[in-house]
């Protein structure tokens, strides 16, 4: 059980960043018997324009743990075909029916009932502890080891002494920062655009994305809202503001047809939240008492949602990994840079991938000329089912899915 007083803790793991990555992983440790603390700095999940999209790895880590149907009770949608209207002509560019899992499909869920869930369920473990309003500010030093995690609270400062501190805690990771870690930027030549465009019944359907004269959206089914994406170029947010509201809606209306009326009720540039697009990788994601995971080893761009599913694959890989040791006491660097080995790989061919679509995409703010939704390119997308289905598990399932290690079992996640 973890000891502490007012001021002081000591747990085997710390974990900062109470995200995708930080709770799954703290559900996972803490379910092997690990004593594990989160540390979240707000006071609760609720923020929007997070990752929403829960792809068929993270449903089939779910199914393992034996909590599918629990979570599937939670309101969402779901579809099994990614598609977008490219030029005017409707493409699907993503096939998710044929994947090796039990849900092939992709389900949408805000983030905070995703975060609550996983929270709720970890609660319920003897060993799990959540810290929420609490905000870790500097690192604990044993020599050149991480020794634990000094965090901030309403009542003061709180110290919290652990064999492992896993940081968790996002592309701005103060973990990261304090233990000397600089990230390689690959570079992102978009922002997106956020906002809540609401939703008339009869616009229920597939279409995702629409791409034509230079300008890219994304519509996110919510129900009674489309959670609207609007990929801009980087740096681009000045100008579009310049222009006025009024030219931004109808730009918008232009693109997606389904949101012309509805459109309207974007008011207020208040109503809009600029996601600066990032992409980039530790060279190395740990050291001697400490392991960075999820959006603190790697940021990823919202191209194909797959950010909140990696940190959760992250997870599971270092529960699986390092679970057992953990148990025991300190987790040595042999085992911890395993954890990098196995999710490098996968981490770095779909950055490739997004960087790659990214550079294709020729954005402009003032409109271009139309796309030929004819081309070659896109009919071979159509009438070749295999690209689809390509796409379809690069998505939904990414090139390693992890799987989770059953309690007690040996050393090590297997894959598809």
């Amino acid at each position: 059980m973890t000891q502490s007083s007012a001021d002081s803790l000591k747990v085997r793991c710390c974990i900062v960043g109470g995200g995708p990555a930080g709770m799954m992983a703290g559900y996972l440790l803490a379910r092997a018997g690990v004593d594990v603390v989160v540390l979240e700095k707000h006071g609760d999940f609720f923020r929007d324009f997070r990752g929403d999209t829960i792809h068929p790895s993270t449903l089939e880590v779910f199914h393992e743990l034996g909590l599918l149907d629990e979570f599937l009770a939670i309101p969402h949608q779901k579809f099994s075909e990614g598609a977008a209207s490219i030029g005017g002509i409707k493409t699907i560019v993503a096939d998710l029916t044929h994947l090796p899992t039990r849900c092939k499909y992709i389900a949408i869920m805000p983030q905070w009932d995703f975060l609550n869930f996983l929270a709720a369920k970890a609660k319920l473990l003897p060993n799990f502890r959540l810290l929420l309003s609490t905000e870790a500010t500097d690192l604990l030093w044993e020599g050149d080891r991480v020794a634990g995690v000094v965090a901030r609270t309403a009542s003061g400062e709180l110290r919290i002494q652990s064999d492992l501190v896993i940081g968790s805690d996002g592309r701005h990771s103060i973990v990261r920062s304090k233990a000397g870690f600089v990230a390689r930027d690959f570079g992102a030549p978009i922002d997106v655009l956020w906002m809540r465009v609401p939703k008339k019944p009869e616009h229920f359907g597939h279409t995702l994305g629409y791409v034509d004269r230079g300008r890219m959206l994304i519509l996110i089914d919510r129900g009674d809202y489309f959670q609207t994406g609007y990929v801009v170029r980087k740096g681009a947010f000045d100008g579009i503001k310049a222009r006025g509201l009024p030219a931004l809606r109808e730009d918008l209306a232009a693109l997606a047809p389904p949101i012309r009326d509805t459109v309207q009720e974007l008011k207020e540039w208040d109503q809009i939240k600029l996601l600066t697009v990032k992409i980039d990788r530790l060279p190395k994601w740990h050291r001697a008492g400490l392991l960075c995971i999820g959006d603190s080893a790697h940021a990823m761009s919202p191209a194909g949602g797959v950010g909140v599913n990696f940190a959760v694959q992250d997870a599971v890989a270092c529960a699986n990994l390092i679970g057992e040791d953990l148990l025991k006491g300190p987790v040595s660097e042999v085992r911890l840079a395993q954890v990098q080995k196995r999710r490098e790989w996968p981490v770095s061919v779909i950055q490739r991938l997004q960087l790659a679509a990214h550079r294709r995409i020729n954005l402009s703010p003032e409109g271009g000329p139309p796309i030929n939704g004819k081309a070659l390119p896109l009919r071979i997308i159509r009438s070749v089912p295999i690209f689809r289905r390509i796409m379809g598990r690069l998505i939904g399932l990414g090139p390693r899915p992890e799987h989770v290690r059953p309690v007690g079992g040996v050393h090590g996640p297997h894959a598809l």
